[in-house]
């Protein structure tokens, strides 16, 4: 630009002299006059060369000229602005962005993002930024002889509230094993950081109850179940943690599968107890059966039946009583039942509503309608195979449907003993004032009936009224 002001100048004053020629040859000679006006042309020139360097030099002092763009995006923890670089002053923008503080007017020592270089628009992502909190913002542009900034914005983050989450479908169930997981539709606005699955025997599992841990962000997860107990029905629900607390999905049920070996020749019914145990039914002749152990711990009234887990304790009952074989519920309960002392049988409200333990004679007919007390007849009560009798089962063929399974005793003394060996049940029928009938079989063929003490336990199964 000085180049072209000069060349203006130099042509200038070319016209000058030609003047000052012209006058010469066409008027009267005037050294003076001439002189003056030379000097005039002269002055003007410099006082030329000296303003337009100085224009220059204060305009390649100035910063950038840029706008601030409209916060959106406004989360808990983030939010998006930018800029609009309309102008350099002469010098190449090397660095912009946005920068943001709690207080007004905020510079580049605050919090700032770095966006790039050059004129024009850009864009630019605040993060992290505190939930609950009121933020000034201005863009900024930084050439070499400084940094402008955009006229300041304002906005205020919202708090992180509980973030949602969904369950994924429960597959590959098995004895004691299951696969779920879940996907988090929202993370309230905050960082995730605890997500798995929670699940339980009674409603509403929390984390407090059995859970996987499947790490922290907001992606999907799947979880692994571990640890379960067969033939048992559970709660389950997927669940999120952020700096709100923990949230919970909907909760949904699943049932592992009993391992029991039914007959698949036999159409079987069903039937509830008061606590929400479903078993197996079967039709023997006139007579309809359950085809699993008893399994619950209320009487049909919703009153607990007491658990007792002591041996001195179980000695001593003269009330009722039950227990789980060996003390262990997972192991046992889905499969083999409960095992129940006989003044349990004896309230009568042992059985779902609408059944009852049924009586000598009634198990006599029964086993009349098998064929009879003979060598065989145990063999087409029993569950096939060894998953749970001992080998060698001899002559199981579960013809009958009935599935007996051997649950083992709990001996007066409070002493398990003969799981898998033995499977023994209550009549209703009492056979003294200290004892009452009870029926037996073991892992061979037979079935034998024979008295015993009120104090043992032994399964239990029901026969419709």
């Amino acid at each position: 630009m000085n180049l072209i002001i000069l060349i203006e100048l130099n042509e200038t004053l070319i016209e000058k002299k030609r003047t000052f020629v012209r006058s010469d040859l066409h008027n009267e000679f005037n050294p003076k006059k001439i002189m003056k006006n030379l000097m005039k042309t002269l002055g003007i020139a410099l006082f030329l060369l000296y303003l337009v360097p100085l224009i220059n030099s204060c305009k390649r002092s100035c910063p950038p000229v840029l706008t601030t763009s409209a916060i959106t995006d406004i989360t808990p923890t983030s939010a998006r602005s930018g800029g609009n670089i309309t102008d350099d002053n002469g010098c190449d923008v090397i660095a912009r962005g946005v920068c943001w503080a709690t207080s007004e007017n905020p510079e580049v020592t605050d919090n700032k993002t770095v966006d790039g270089q050059g004129t024009g628009t850009f864009e630019s992502t605040l993060s992290p930024l505190t939930p609950g909190t009121h933020y000034y913002v201005r863009a900024y542009a930084t050439n070499e002889n400084g940094t402008g900034y955009g006229e300041p914005k304002e906005f205020s983050t919202g708090n992180v509230v509980l973030p949602t989450v969904t369950p994924a479908e429960i597959t590959s169930i098995t004895l004691n094993t299951a696969v779920s997981g879940g996907n988090i539709t929202n993370n309230g606005g905050g960082e995730i950081t605890a997500k798995g699955v929670c699940w339980s025997k009674s409603e509403n599992p929390a984390t407090a109850d059995s859970k996987t841990e499947n790490g922290t962000g907001s992606a999907s997860f799947v979880s692994n179940l571990a640890g379960l107990c067969p033939n048992t029905k559970y709660y389950l629900r997927a669940y999120a943690t952020n700096s709100a607390g923990t949230n919970y999905s909907n909760q949904v049920t699943f049932e592992t599968i009993s391992g029991i070996i039914f007959n698949p020749a036999i159409t079987y019914g069903t039937v509830t107890d008061v606590e929400g145990n479903t078993y197996k039914t079967l039709q023997t002749g006139s007579q309809t059966w359950m085809a699993e152990n008893l399994k619950t711990t209320k009487f049909n009234d919703g009153t607990n039946i007491p658990l007792v887990t002591g041996n001195t304790e179980w000695a001593n009952l003269t009330t009722p009583g039950y227990c789980w074989y060996g003390n262990d519920e997972c192991a046992n309960k889905g499969v083999y039942g409960g095992l129940y002392n006989w003044y349990t049988v004896n309230t009568g409200k042992l059985c779902p509503t609408g059944w009852h333990v049924p009586s000598l004679d009634e198990w006599v007919a029964f086993i009349n309608y098998l064929g009879g007390i003979n060598a065989v007849t145990g063999g087409k009560l029993k569950e096939t195979g060894t998953s749970h009798w001992t080998a060698p089962n001899t002559g199981a063929t579960n013809e009958s449907g009935f599935t007996a399974l051997p649950g083992g005793i709990r001996r007066y003394e409070g002493t398990f003993d003969h799981n898998r060996n033995y499977g023994n049940w209550w009549f209703s029928t009492e056979f003294s004032d200290t004892d009452a009938w009870r029926w037996y079989m073991d892992y061979e063929s037979n079935v034998y009936r024979t008295n015993h003490d009120n104090n043992y336990g032994f399964s239990i199964r029901c026969m419709k009224d």
